[in-house]
This record gives structure tokens, sequence and C-alpha cells, in this order.
């Protein structure tokens, strides 16, 4: 029996089951066939990309060492005044001996040194000496006794600091990210000469995006001239910018070393011809024209694929026609070649500067102590301070001013403009 119309109105199939039902069903099962095959991807998306940046979020601002390790002590500062200009009472030194010597027992207390001394140099020796103290002290009165211990303990900055890190999440990892501190007096910026973050991200910013401007005005006349040339020969020319992607990026860094330091091959070349004189020869390395020079010569074959695909679907009749209505070559390339071309120069651009922005090592070999990124404080903090909080807030605040960036050229060129061929 074909589909057909009950006499109560309803359409339904040919075993009597409404129609709207079954392909209500249908529709589900083959949703359901869709996500199943593409799930692999999504598992691999979250467990690769959404979970260590939510990760990382969480660390930026996780602060639960100091309520675990002096939970009796976060009490006892619960009704103390920081701004009073007074250290606090007997009973909140009681409750310090209390849980140090808990913490001493359990053997954590030196992590909370090391976790404070992020924030203050000198908490580390303070809570290890401390912990040696606090074994011999007999009952109260416990403040002379801690102040004896080590006088730091008799000092409002310390408690300041217990303070303001006794909550379970923290904005200290931001502060310091910003180059800024918690004090007795509220938030404030940190004096002159210990402020780098701010500047290391300024510099981070505008050197991603000189690189990407020298990427494009080297790769334009590259990928053109490629777009042009036939086949075979493009093919061949291929080849070369292709080639720096076989070999290793510690190798290529390695070698501009080589070439740029003072009595490298170019600053050698450059006596020899007798341009620059022996006694002047050029700063090339350890600065941030180094790390520009570098990273632009590493960068260049991301700027100059995006360009090529592009420019070899542009039909050369459009540059024809304008030419036979009376357009020089310059007014026709700019007017009707280069227009068609601004979707590559869009995908190369957002490409390179994501990848330099995030670039490590070589501004760690070329570019000395000016020419390092933010990047390379990150992966310090990582690996060697095992300042994991400050990492992951720097990382947090990069992340939020590519997106930013990002969105600036959305609503500026707009990203539907970008292609890549």
């Amino acid at each position: 029996m074909a589909a057909g119309q009950s006499d109560d109105g309803i359409v339904r199939a040919a075993d009597g089951t409404p129609l709207k039902a079954r392909l209500a069903k249908a529709l589900r099962r083959e949703k359901l066939r869709s996500f199943l095959m593409i799930s692999p991807l999504l598992l691999f998306i979250v467990f690769s990309f959404l979970l260590p940046i939510g990760d990382m979020l969480f660390r930026s601002v996780e602060n639960q060492i100091v309520q675990n390790t002096l939970p009796t002590v976060v009490e006892e500062l619960e009704r103390w005044d920081p701004a009073s200009g007074e250290l606090p009472d007997e009973e909140t030194f009681a409750a310090l001996a209390k849980d140090l010597k808990v913490a001493v027992e359990e053997r954590i207390h030196t992590r909370l040194g090391s976790r404070l001394n992020y924030e203050e140099s000198g908490f580390s020796g303070l809570f290890r000496t401390t912990g040696r103290a606090v074994k011999k002290m007999e009952s109260g009165p416990y403040k002379a006794q801690f102040i004896e211990a080590d006088k730091d303990w008799g000092e409002l900055r310390t408690w300041v600091i217990l303070d303001s890190f006794k909550a379970p999440y923290t904005s200290g990892y931001f502060l310091s990210a910003v180059d800024a501190e918690n004090t007795a007096e509220g938030v404030q910026m940190k004096p002159e000469n210990e402020r780098i973050y701010l500047q290391l991200f300024m510099r981070t910013l505008w050197m991603s995006l000189a690189i990407t401007f020298m990427c494009l005005l080297l790769g334009y006349p590259v990928a053109y001239l490629l777009a042009q040339l036939p086949a075979r020969t493009s093919n061949l020319l291929m080849i070369l910018v292709l080639l720096p992607f076989w070999t290793s990026l510690l190798v290529r860094t390695s070698a501009w070393k080589v070439l740029l330091q003072g009595q490298g091959v170019i600053n050698d070349i450059l006596v020899w011809i007798g341009i620059v004189d022996d006694a002047s020869r050029l700063v090339l390395i350890n600065n941030q024209l180094g790390t520009i020079i570098a990273m632009t010569h590493i960068l260049l074959p991301f700027m100059i694929l995006p360009l090529y695909s592009v420019m070899k679907t542009i039909s050369p009749s459009y540059v024809r026609a304008a030419k036979s209505m009376g357009a020089n070559d310059w007014t026709a390339f700019w007017k009707v070649y280069f227009p068609q071309s601004v979707p590559g120069i869009g995908a190369g651009a957002i490409l390179v500067f994501i990848l330099a922005i995030g670039y490590y090592i070589t501004p760690a070999l070329v570019g000395g102590t000016s020419g390092i990124f933010i990047s390379n404080r990150i992966a310090f903090h990582i690996s060697t301070s095992l300042n994991w909080g400050l990492a992951a807030a720097l990382g947090a605040i990069l992340l939020v001013l590519v997106l930013l960036l990002f969105y600036i050229y959305d609503k500026i060129v707009g990203i539907d403009n970008v292609k890549l061929g």
C-alpha cells in the first residue's frame, strides 16, 4: 500500500505510521551516523586542544596550596586587616605553629615556600628555616619564637603576601604577567626596573608584525613569478621554496648564527667589498634585527605557498583585457590583479603572524636579550623556574591578544576573504 492521507488528516507511511515521525527518525539516524564518523576527530580536538587550553586557564588562577598547607592560619587571617599596619595577633602565630608542624611531618612546607617565592624572593628559605625551628618551639607565646627563628615573620610584607594568596583562586599570576602586584595599599605596578612582561608583549607583537610584513614583501614577487612561469619551470622552482622544510629548524637557525655573527660570512663579504670597515663590522646577531632576519627566512615559505595557490587561480585574461582597454602594466596589475590576490595575502599573513608570535627557538638562539619573545619567558617558567601558574597566565594573555587581533582583522578585512586557492 502506498503512503497516503488517512481520514484523520495525517499523512501515513505504508505500514500505517505517521510519515512525519518516520522522516524524523530517519533524520536522527543520519545525524547519529554523521556524528559517529566525526567523533574520532572531535575526540582528538578535545584531548589535544580544548583540554590543554582549559588546564592552562585553570592553572593561571589555581592557588589551593596555601589553603591546604595552612588551613588554620587562613581562618585566622580572615579576622586580620592588612591595612592596619600591625602584625597578626598571637592566635594567628599559634595557628601557624600548629599548621607548620603538620606540614613538616608531611614534608609539604617547602612546596608552599617555593610557591610563595614566586611572589617574593626569600619565602623558600623562610619556610625551610622555620620548618627546622618549629620542631623545637615551646608551647606559647609563639610570636616572639617565630620572629627569633626568622626576622621575616616580623615583617608586615610577609603576612600581606600570605593574606593575598590565602584564597583557593588568585589573580596574582595575572598581576605578575602585567608587571603588577598586591600590596597592603592594593594593586600597584611594580618598580620600573622590575617590569619586563608588558615590554615583552609589545616587542612580540611588533616584531611578529614586522616579520609578517617582510615575508609579504619578499614572498609576493616570488609567488607572482612562480604563478606566471610555465608549469614545468614553476614546479622546479617550487622545490627550492619547499627545500627549507626538509632541513631541521635548529640547523637553519644555527646557520644564521654563522652568517650573522661579527666574524661571519655576511660581515666578511661586506668588508671584502669595501662597504663596511673591518673595525666597524655590523652587529647583526643577538638583537632584534637578527631575530627578524632569521625568522623571515624560516617563515617565508608559509607566505609564498598561500599566495601562489591563489595566484594560480587568477586568469591572465583579466589583465590582458585591462591592457586592451588602455591600462598600462602598473594600472592593470594594481587595479585588476592585486585585488584578486588579497585573499592569499590574508591567508599568508595570518599563518605567518600566528607562527611568529609563538616562536621561541629562533629568538632564543639569535635574539640575545633584546630579541627574545614572550614565548621564551613562557618556556623558561615551564622548564626552568617551574612557575607553571605564571606561564599559564602569560599564555592565556597571549591567547586573548591573538584572538583580539584576529577579531579586528575579521572586522576590517573579513575572514571570508581569506582563501588558500
